[in-house]
């Protein structure tokens, strides 16, 4: 026996006809005539209103102060994306006015990439207690071919800093918008075992060493060179770095050797011109105090070449 009885809804006799639908939506015929008058030419052809322009022309000016939004947030992310975050912001400062740019500049957006908006920003971790000069020095030749807008952190986890280091970019003397300078270029004094760089948070990882990052920085300036100097420089860098910096008295004598001899043929290390190598030697060898051997004739008048050229001189002013 059922337990719901219910009325059945068609006759027994009639066969069950429903009707399907076969158009989900019914539109009217656009193609058919009408009585209504045909458009505007100048609506066909899309002249627009002026309202519409108006609207349009504040679109534009919301887009580009957004852009100017992203770059600013885009400085502030590479420290703030990083163990950074606690930086003492009451010890920044700004360098002085930017010179004007050579025509021998690099373009930056063939080195660094283009991103529309966005400052790029070098950002440097030091050591206070071991300054890398050659940094400071490749700052200075940065400065000379672009604007750049410099400034100096002191780490949280530093408690003394000298004020020579923390006015090692200068004073400031007049802060412009950060969209007009070419490049960016922060040091952060910090408590780490070697220099440390960092371009884009995002897509690259840390670039360590002072030799390496000095590679990287002297680039910017453009310099082109051979495969054979490319690799002289390279190879008097490492000689820097592994020998100069960390050998026995044995390794270092070996060193002054090379030196007095290559710069017996040539006013530089390699060639007639100022390379990275002589930067890095320059800076490794005010660093160690000038070694625990004597110093050949032709190192001796190198180095005095070296201080005499205002960014060398101004990066030694730093150890006084």
């Amino acid at each position: 026996m059922p337990m719901y009885q219910v009325k059945p809804y068609h006759e027994s006799c009639a066969s069950l006809r429903v009707e399907l639908p076969t158009c989900m939506y019914r539109l009217p015929n656009v193609h058919c005539r009408t009585s209504s008058p045909a458009p505007k030419a100048g609506h066909v052809q899309g002249e627009s209103d002026p309202s519409l322009q108006a609207l349009e022309s504040h679109q534009d000016d919301i887009l580009k102060r957004l852009y100017e939004l992203k770059a600013a947030v885009d400085g502030l992310s590479k420290m703030i994306q990083t163990p950074d975050a606690d930086l003492d912001v009451t010890n920044i400062i700004q360098a002085s006015e930017p010179t004007a740019i050579s025509t021998s500049a690099l373009d930056l957006n063939s080195v660094l990439g283009k991103d529309y908006g966005a400052l790029k920003d070098i950002v440097i971790n030091a050591n206070p207690t071991s300054p890398p000069l050659s940094l400071l020095v490749l700052h200075q030749l940065l400065c000379d071919h672009y604007k750049v807008l410099s400034t100096v952190h002191t780490h949280s986890a530093v408690k003394n800093v000298p004020e020579n280091l923390l006015k090692c970019f200068g004073e400031q003397t007049k802060t412009q918008p950060r969209h007009q300078y070419q490049l960016g270029f922060t040091l952060i004094w910090k408590n780490v075992p070697k220099p440390q760089m960092k371009l884009s948070v995002r897509r690259m990882c840390p670039i360590e060493g002072e030799g390496s990052i000095a590679r990287f920085l002297f680039s910017l300036l453009g310099q082109k060179h051979s495969a054979v100097t490319s690799t002289l420089i390279d190879s008097w860098i490492d000689t820097a770095v592994f020998q100069l910096k960390g050998g026995s008295s044995k390794e270092q004598a070996a060193v002054f050797r090379a030196m007095n001899s290559a710069l017996g043929k040539s006013p530089w290390l390699v060639g007639s011109e100022l390379t990275v190598a002589d930067v890095v030697l320059w800076s490794v060898l005010q660093q160690t105090g000038g070694c625990s051997v004597p110093v050949p004739t032709n190192v001796h008048k190198w180095m005095k070449a070296c201080e005499n050229l205002a960014p060398f001189s101004m990066a030694l002013k730093l150890l006084k």
